[in-house]
């Protein structure tokens, strides 16, 4: 057994054991799915989310989506405030 074996053996390994998570949900009903989410990290989705925040604020509905958005906004402080 060459020195390659070993990584193989354990991707071979890491592979079954993934097999079998993904055949157990799958019997539990389940199936996989993708999605592709913004970067919440990327220098583009802050610059993106200011230049819709000041569009907001500028617009005659400012007044009304900021209610909303206080409305609909809750913060669990006892969660956080820790």
């Amino acid at each position: 057994m060459g020195p390659e074996a070993a990584p193989e053996a354990r991707r071979a390994g890491n592979r079954r054991k993934v097999r079998e998570h993904r055949q157990r949900l799958r019997t539990q009903g389940m199936r996989p799915i993708q999605i592709w989410v913004p970067d919440v990290h990327a220098p583009e989705f802050a610059a993106e989310a200011r230049r819709q925040c000041l569009l907001a604020n500028a617009s005659e509905e400012g007044a009304e989506i900021q209610a909303f958005i206080d409305l609909v906004y809750e913060w669990p402080d006892d969660e956080y405030s820790q």
